[in-house]
């Protein structure tokens, strides 16, 4: 891999990181009801997890380091790759996985990571909530 790619890499995942870190500390409001405010900061740290790995997936498609679509490699065009990309990573969050599309090489690394992320990242909301009404 290119150092270029090496680089984006690191800046989208310190991106990634940094928006998770923000919400796990992020709203000290002691409201005793549902705070929108934290669905909200939620909802930008789902949209920009996606969207970084997303990009991850898309970076490393033009190193071999592929999604299989249907169980057999076909080729697809910059903006295919993109789109196909988005849609595995926001099935892979979301923790659907329809299966469709898999990940090959490191890419299966890659997708266990963001599998986990999915899976955390509802409980630290829901841990938050019962901070803050513990904190009243």
């Amino acid at each position: 891999m290119t150092i270029v790619s090496w680089i984006f890499i690191s800046i989208v995942s310190v991106t990634m990181v940094g928006s998770i870190a923000y919400f796990m500390r992020h709203s000290k409001n002691h409201e005793r009801s549902f705070s929108m405010e934290i669905f909200y900061t939620l909802l930008v740290v789902y949209s920009i997890v996606i969207i970084g790995f997303a990009l991850i997936y898309f970076i490393l498609s033009f190193h071999r380091i592929l999604l299989v679509e249907g169980e057999e490699l076909r080729q697809v065009s910059v903006l295919g790759s993109f789109i196909h990309s988005m849609y595995f990573s926001g099935v892979t969050m979301l923790t659907i996985g329809y299966g469709d599309i898999t990940p090959i090489g490191y890419g299966r690394l890659i997708a266990l990571i963001q599998a986990l992320i999915g899976y955390i990242l509802p409980t630290a909301f829901v841990l938050r909530l019962v901070q803050n009404k513990q904190d009243d």
